[in-house]
């Protein structure tokens, strides 16, 4: 299974638009920033997808390179990307709850027939799928995470005693969804449904009575909901955008690829030194073909095109891609 990010078709450029030697930021609280990818990405394989026979890495989220004329197609609707939210949505859902009323522990341990959160996931997955939030690593382990988060969280306050922990519960369901946040922020997971199953594993009986148990619906909820996304989500659109990241990933196994990167860097500081009074506006001029005013973001069909001044997160330009490709 592929752990990095699918082919994409647009090209992305980015262009000088500051001096080369710009002011160096002052250190301090507001500039602290910490992003588990740098650090987990170059240990994970890169995408195995293009070796899958097509149709079923086509159902993985792989597309081969676009043919020039097909840029000519229209993008798509939104009256048949709402049929297949709605299809995907009810099939998600329903599966859920068919196999969860299968499974006899399930009954015996008062789980609910489907947990509340996966509502608001299944609009994320089926409706919003190119956004990061719904991509597969963030829709499980969000989920997972923040469960587990929750789950610990109910019990400490239980500690308190039967009494003082109903007198409390409010409380720690508060606290359950504030620290699953944090836990998701820094693990690059974040997933808006998760909140609620991290704040339903406190302050809901029928959840928080599952204890560890919990984890078990909640992985097979997200499992099959995946499976109903990628055959669904894949008849006229992509999912997922990428498995576990939109950097590069599995540098660290391949050294070529590395010393490469490397190369490229060192060759774009050293051309950033021999020009440090570039601007954007010549610069987009050379490399663009247009004059627009500094710090601005050009999107064109196939071609995003990034002033290096303005910072922006791998799910950030992964959007911009998205509407790229829409034009």
């Amino acid at each position: 299974m592929s752990l990095g990010r699918p082919t994409s078709n647009t090209h992305v450029t980015r262009v000088s638009s500051h001096p080369s030697h710009p002011e160096k930021p002052t250190r301090s609280w507001s500039t602290l920033h910490f992003d588990v990818d740098t650090h987990l990405n170059p240990f994970f394989p890169p995408s195995c997808l293009p070796r899958f026979p097509h149709a079923v890495a086509h159902f993985l989220g792989y597309r081969n390179p676009v043919p020039p004329e097909a840029h000519s197609r229209p993008p798509l609707g939104n009256i048949p990307m709402i049929f297949w939210a709605v299809v995907g949505v009810f099939g998600s859902l329903a599966l859920i709850g068919a196999v969860g009323q299968k499974i006899s522990a399930f009954g015996e341990k008062g789980v609910p027939v489907i947990i509340g959160s996966f509502g608001a996931a299944a609009v994320l997955d089926f409706y919003a799928i190119e956004s990061p939030l719904a991509q597969p690593r963030n829709a499980i382990l969000g989920q997972i995470l923040a469960s587990i988060t929750g789950i610990v969280v109910c019990k400490l306050f239980a500690l308190l005693g039967p009494e003082e922990f109903e007198r409390v519960r409010w409380l720690g369901g508060s606290l359950a969804c504030g620290l699953s946040t944090a836990v998701m922020a820094l693990t690059g997971t974040v997933h808006p449904p998760a909140g609620a199953t991290a704040l339903m594993a406190v302050v809901d009986d029928n959840v928080s009575g599952l204890g560890w148990y919990l984890l078990v619906p909640v992985s097979l909820g997200c499992g099959l909901m995946l499976v109903v996304a990628l055959l669904v989500n894949n008849i006229q659109r992509r999912f997922p955008y990428y498995w576990w990241s939109p950097s590069e990933t599995g540098l660290f196994w391949n050294p070529e690829a590395r010393r490469e990167q490397q190369r490229q860097q060192e060759e774009e500081n050293r051309s950033r030194l021999e020009k440090p009074g570039d601007s954007a506006t010549s610069s987009t001029d050379s490399e663009g073909g247009s004059g627009d005013e500094p710090d601005q973001v050009i999107i064109r069909r196939g071609e995003v095109i990034i002033p290096e001044g303005i910072t922006l997160r791998p799910e950030e330009v992964l959007w911009l891609e998205t509407i790229s490709q829409r034009l």
